[in-house]
């Protein structure tokens, strides 16, 4: 993969992010956020995708929703005014029917936030939901569009009761929620627009890649994420390790003290962290070839890459990304115990939409130890909703009589939804204005786009998948270890005996925090005030 991670801006994964900031707002904001608005913030290894392209199609959203967001904001404050100016039909109740429709896009829009589902102004129903998602949260998408449907009969109802058999003054009743539906259904077809000719899997893989904005600040911006991403180093803060690779899965580690055989050959040198993890690599890419020569399985893909994490401290336009300095810090860093910079091998399984599994091992030799910490992670996959993207995209051309339904019944959602767009863009830029983020004080990064892209939820089949790949790899972490210690004339029971406890799940971290460890099932670690560890 090549340091400005051009291949990882075809993945899949990199598409489905894309089209996700135009389906949730929620997502598209945090994305702004973190790369924006927190551009002190190096940003963390990004794991199978390309961050550039995604949050161009994020501030790119966010624009498309402005016009909107101004548009509907005439047609509200016309919809009060003109309501006011006729009277109200319903006693002395002033405005009765802007206030009622606003209670309404109020109550849709917190149903269908409340509800996980995304709360862009373009709003996915639930027939293009259930054909993007089969089987996935049924209930939840049968019941929040019903009770949203009735909501907006029932004043469907009334406004036209009121219209027709009513007094003449209930005329606004009626055109206003039109021009609100009709503002959306514009809305609903540029973005539709982009979605189809640009994000569907064809127009993706041969497009050129979504740039930033040509301005100074974004191309600061572009230039430090191509070089941060997919580098070979990364900034850590001690409080927040392994941003970027998701949840720890049961971490582990043991202590051994190398003592020589009798049999031992006099005169062998002392055994180094760069011996080990090199008797590691080739058992881990003996795997790997197997399982490209025999099956499918995402272990043909396995990606085994050193890595070294930098304490943050510095800035970020201060941090050397060339290739040469990133090979001196692995070479130096490798065989070092301190607690500042720390070098990993990092295995990765997966880099598409999937279920990603990277493990994370880091090996001690010194004064007369060794040391093997194994932390494995696991990165949840996109989010389902996102594949949205791949029915809007099968319709390649509109059907007015059904975009203009799906409009009316969406107004109310995407109306509030647009006020709650404008309000963060604005909150946004105001911010990025006061505090000058491009000169607040180091920071390590926070969380990773594919991080904020992906789901809580892991079916049992992915469960087992993973339990598969942690398993083999520690298998041949171990062998590699095995190896290590024979070849250098050292006892090697001690350490048969603890890798069979680790393999039957004994012996492993119960929880990190701040450097400490824990040893045994269900044991913590605490770091407490001035670096003291209870």
């Amino acid at each position: 993969m090549s340091e400005s991670g051009m291949p990882c801006a075809r993945s899949e994964a990199t598409r489905l992010l894309c089209a996700g900031v135009y389906l949730d707002n929620t997502f598209r904001s945090s994305v702004i956020e973190q790369l924006v608005q927190h551009e002190e913030r190096p940003i963390a290894p990004s794991v199978g995708v390309d961050a550039v392209p995604v949050l161009a199609h994020a501030l790119r959203a966010r624009k498309l929703e402005v016009p909107t967001a101004l548009l509907l904001l005439c047609v509200w404050v016309g919809f009060f005014v003109i309501d006011y100016a006729y009277g109200s039909p319903w006693g002395e109740m002033a405005m009765a029917w802007p206030l009622g429709y606003g209670a309404l896009c109020l109550v849709m829009w917190s149903v269908r936030a409340s509800s996980g589902l995304g709360t862009a102004v373009y709003t996915v129903d639930r027939t293009t939901l259930r054909a993007a998602v089969p089987g996935q949260r049924g209930r939840l998408l049968a019941l929040a569009p019903i009770g949203s449907r009735v909501l907006v009969a029932v004043y469907w109802a009334l406004a036209l009761t009121g219209f027709v058999f009513g007094s003449a003054a209930n005329w606004p009743a009626v055109l206003f929620p039109i021009l609100i539906a009709l503002t959306i259904w514009l809305h609903r077809t540029r973005v539709s627009g982009v979605l189809r000719s640009e994000l569907g899997r064809e127009e993706f893989a041969e497009l050129p890649r979504a740039e930033l904005p040509p301005y100074d600040r974004y191309r600061r911006i572009s230039a430090s994420v191509e070089r941060e991403q997919h580098a070979g180093l990364t900034i850590y803060d001690p409080f927040r390790p392994f941003i970027g690779v998701g949840s720890p899965y049961e971490p582990w580690s043991f202590a051994l003290e190398l003592k020589r055989r009798g049999s031992a050959e006099p005169g062998l040198a002392p055994l180094t962290s760069a011996q080990v993890i090199e008797l590691i690599r080739p058992r881990l890419e003996a795997l790997r070839d197997a399982a490209a020569a025999t099956s499918l399985d995402r272990l043909k893909d396995m990606e085994i890459k050193e890595f070294v994490y930098l304490p943050a401290g510095v800035t970020r336009a201060d941090v050397p990304y060339d290739v040469e300095t990133v090979r001196q810090h692995l070479r130096e860093a490798v065989d070092e115990g301190g607690e500042a910079r720390r070098h990993f091998l990092r295995i990765r399984v997966g880099a598409d939409e999937q279920v990603v599994v990277s493990v994370l091992v880091r090996v001690h030799t010194q004064g007369g130890m060794l040391v093997l910490e194994v932390v494995p992670h696991v990165l949840n996959p996109v989010r389902p909703e996102y594949r949205a993207v791949d029915v809007i995209a099968e319709h390649s051309t509109e059907n007015l009589v059904r975009d203009g339904v799906r409009a009316l019944l969406s107004a109310p959602t995407a109306s509030f939804a647009a006020a709650v767009s404008a309000v963060r863009t604005l909150v946004s830029a105001f911010m990025i204005w006061l505090i000058e983020p491009e000169r607040a004080l180091p920071d390590g990064p926070v969380t990773s786009v594919r991080e904020l892209g992906s789901t809580k939820d892991i079916s049992l089949f992915q469960e087992m998948d993973i339990s598969r790949y942690v398993k083999t790899i520690q298998d041949r972490i171990a062998s590699g270890v095995g190896d290590a210690l024979s070849s250098k004339g050292y006892e090697t029971e001690r350490f048969d005996r603890q890798v069979v406890q680790v393999s039957e799940g004994n012996v492993f971290i119960g929880t990190m925090s701040g450097g400490a460890v824990a040893a045994g099932q269900g044991a913590k670690a605490k770091h407490g005030p001035g670096g003291e560890k209870s």
